[in-house]
């Protein structure tokens, strides 16, 4: 790094750098940027632990989250005056934010320090942004402020239009930078051998295979239904990979299903006796994806999701809702999205693209589709091995060495403006 590079302090904020996918792209971004640029990480406060620590500087601006309303609000004003003076006393010459409330502040604060915003996902489609606050994010804060910044860095091509036509953003504000993989350390951690108990589980039948937060956005439990009936033709076992906040939900739903559940948190003995396994947080979560048979994904909405394609470099075809945003740009990048969700399984080019699974209306249908395909793969081992080849070579395109340039590039535009 040149003493000039040294001189471009770049600041990193997001609210929190506790688990999930928005917290590892960002670790991704600080470790990357810390070799063109003086990089120091920022973050609303703690609570969460450092779940990927970078190395790099990290400052806490120590406001807690939570409370009352009026509690809320004096908090956010303390964020944005506290990032103000941090971006002074650091001498900022541009700040990348992460997450929705972190771009908030990011702009609310804004000096002589050019603004850059990361939008890891669909606005439009979040489910969890409802409610009278999520009325004001998407008809003022949104509207209102994004245009301040310098430049919004989206994950995904679909989120583009969204941003546009529903929030009145700048066409010439947005550009669209993929996330990337770490291609060759995913493919060597997938070979991590299980152990003899968990080898014993993989033989006794195909695996099904999810990974992700148990929450509202993945959207794992009209999945289960989708499994009981495919039980019902043939033998399987489901492996969930994540815990979350619907843990107990779907563990209920899966046991009112008559499935029989194994949950790694009750520190239950694992045999192959089970239906399905929710195996909790993993260091190594490749290692369960790699010998699995298929990887189903039923998310309602993502931005470019991590985990499908994380299972995509472990070989694994895979079977996602074509849901907003991002499964269709990774598995059908030649194609454009429907206006109207389909209604049948696609076999696309890189995977295979399945109706979404939150339409109460069709819900029973789409989950035939589901179960349907899904038993046909599992009877159709060389077109697995197929679309498991096409997967891993569609991820080439995503490695870091071709992503990350295209942030340099970008962030070297915005510190050269005036």
């Amino acid at each position: 790094m040149s003493s000039s590079d040294l001189e471009k302090n770049v600041l990193l904020l997001i609210p929190n750098l506790g688990f999930g996918g928005a917290q590892r792209v960002f670790h991704d971004h600080s470790v990357e940027l810390a070799k063109h640029y003086k990089v120091t990480e920022a973050v609303f406060n703690l609570e969460g632990g450092n779940t990927y620590p970078s190395g790099n500087d990290m400052v806490s601006l120590e406001v807690s989250g939570g409370g009352s309303a009026v509690e809320k609000i004096r908090n956010f004003g303390r964020r944005i005056g506290r990032l103000r003076r941090l971006k002074q006393r650091l001498h900022t010459k541009v700040c990348v934010s992460h997450l929705e409330g972190a771009d908030y502040v990011n702009l609310l604060s804004k000096g002589s320090e050019k603004v850059v915003l990361c939008i890891h996902g669909s606005k439009l489609h979040d489910g969890n942004i409802n409610g009278i606050v999520g009325w004001l994010r998407k008809k003022v804060l949104m509207p209102g402020l994004y245009n301040r910044a310098d430049k919004i860095v989206t994950v995904s091509r679909d989120i583009n239009p969204e941003l546009i036509e529903g929030f009145g953003v700048n066409p010439q504000k947005l550009v669209t930078i993929n996330n990337f993989f770490e291609v060759s350390q995913i493919e060597a951690k997938s070979k991590e051998p299980l152990s003899a108990e968990e080898q014993m589980v993989y033989g006794a039948a195909p695996v099904l295979v999810t990974s992700g937060r148990l929450t509202i956005q993945k959207n794992q439990a009209p999945l289960l239904d989708s499994f009981a009936a495919l039980l019902k033709r043939r033998p399987a076992k489901l492996v969930f990979v994540g815990d979350g906040e619907l843990r107990n939900d779907l563990t209920r739903h899966a046991r009112e299903l008559g499935l029989h559940v194994y949950e790694a948190w009750n520190q239950d003995t694992l045999t192959p006796e089970y239906d399905v396994y929710f195996m909790g947080l993993q260091q190594n979560p490749f290692k369960y994806i790699r010998p699995a048979s298929l990887f189903v994904f039923p998310s309602a909405w993502e931005g470019f999701p991590m985990a499908l394609g994380e299972a995509m470099i472990c070989g694994v075809p895979a079977v996602t809702t074509d849901c907003p945003t991002g499964p269709r740009e990774i598995l059908a990048p030649s194609t454009s999205t429907p206006r109207i969700g389909i209604r049948a399984a696609e076999m696309a080019e890189f995977g295979v693209l399945m109706p979404m699974l939150n339409q109460p209306a069709t819900l029973p249908a789409d989950q035939r589709v589901w179960t349907e395909t899904i038993y046909q793969l599992l009877g159709d081992a060389t077109e697995r091995q197929r679309l498991g080849c096409l997967a891993s070579q569609r991820m080439q395109d995503f490695s870091r060495e071709k992503i990350f340039s295209q942030w340099v590039n970008l962030l070297d535009d915005v510190l050269a403006q005036k």
